[in-house]
């Protein structure tokens, strides 16, 4: 899995806009910039069918929103997604990502530094529109001792409260890619769960690979290689074994002098068995080593395992509503509206059922 995609798996999911209106927990500066931001993008939308039209445009990237077009129209078509203006309209931000979103932990912790929020309620980062203030409000954290890890997002979805546009920031993705995200994100528009970050990014997931699987198949294209996922999925159960280490290693009774030595000793295991891996199973695919060559740090982890938790049991939901979308969608809503506890419970019987 390509480096961008790891980034993917980070992206701000939420309309942090909200808060400059309804939220008094942050500082106004923050929500100023949040609110500069997220309206200089909305400026900078087109219509793609103009884009399309205007023969002044450049080929490549008419052809690559054309392509984008198509997958739009099979999202709502056949995956029966929301019907609106989300990415039948470009921004181009002049700039790698969209936002950087913050990720904090303390030093000897796996608990995430959280932040909460109106409608989207409580994540697990905190997004600028500014790489720079992303990086002094890293480093402020740092000052009190906390793991913080930043991450450049080239998408996010304010949840069908705007028209979200397909981003110049998306098309460093491939086509597949690109296809893929449009569903992502267009799924969060179709069922959203507040305060439930598995919830919404396994539901999210799924639809993604169900829906790519099912466009590629319309489009007379092999499957999407096995190899690829299987490597993925073991990069992942790699990071989340360190992570259960480390979380029995803070847990225990030692002293804190103890448990930083523990710390980095887990990280240099997680970089050799990381390394036996690549270099045996996988005949030396280097594709993860600029993420595990930077420096680890438990905010690092983060994003790990959340974003696939309940894949499989979105898939036997599918499977149970007959491939129907409309009625997966409807017993995936009303799983939403149990609390917390009965939702994983519900979740972890249908992933135990495949």
């Amino acid at each position: 899995m390509p480096i961008a995609l790891l980034d993917r798996r980070a992206r701000c999911l939420v309309p942090l806009w909200l808060g400059v209106l309804l939220s008094g927990c942050a500082s106004l500066d923050y929500y100023a910039q949040v609110s500069r931001g997220q309206l200089d993008l909305l400026a900078a939308r087109q219509p793609v069918a103009e884009l399309l039209a205007d023969p002044q445009t450049d080929p490549e990237l008419q052809r690559r929103l054309a392509l984008a077009q198509q997958a739009r129209k099979f999202a709502s078509a056949r995956l029966a997604l929301p019907d609106n203006r989300s990415y039948r309209l470009y921004a181009d931000l002049r700039r790698p990502y969209v936002v950087w979103n913050v990720f904090a932990t303390p030093e000897l912790s796996l608990a995430p530094l959280t932040h909460c929020f109106p409608v989207a309620g409580c994540v697990a980062y905190r997004g600028f529109y500014q790489q720079g203030r992303a990086r002094g409000a890293a480093a402020l954290l740092q000052a009190e001792g906390m793991d913080t890890y930043v991450a450049g997002i080239e998408a996010y979805s304010t949840l069908g409260w705007f028209d979200d546009p397909i981003l110049n920031t998306m098309l460093r993705w491939d086509d597949e890619r690109l296809a893929a995200v449009i569903f992502h994100e267009l799924a969060h528009q179709q069922l959203y769960v507040a305060d439930d970050t598995a919830f919404n990014e396994s539901f999210a997931s799924f639809v993604e690979q169900e829906g790519l699987r099912q466009w590629r198949a319309a489009r007379g294209l092999a499957p999407v290689d096995a190899g690829e996922e299987q490597q993925r999925r073991q990069f992942t159960e790699l990071i989340l074994a360190s992570r259960e280490r480390l979380q029995a290693l803070y847990d225990g009774p030692t002293s804190d002098e103890h448990k930083r030595a523990g710390k980095a000793a887990e990280f240099a295991r997680l970089r050799a068995e990381y390394r036996a891996l690549r270099d045996g199973e996988w005949g030396g695919d280097r594709r993860y080593d600029a993420w595990v060559a930077q420096p680890l740090n438990n905010a690092r982890l983060l994003p790990f395992g959340l974003y696939d938790q309940w894949v499989e049991a979105f898939a036997v939901m599918f499977r149970q509503a007959d491939g129907d979308w409309m009625e997966f969608y409807r017993r995936a809503a009303a799983l939403g509206e149990l609390d917390a506890e009965q939702r994983e419970r519900t979740l972890a019987a249908l992933a135990d059922r495949n």
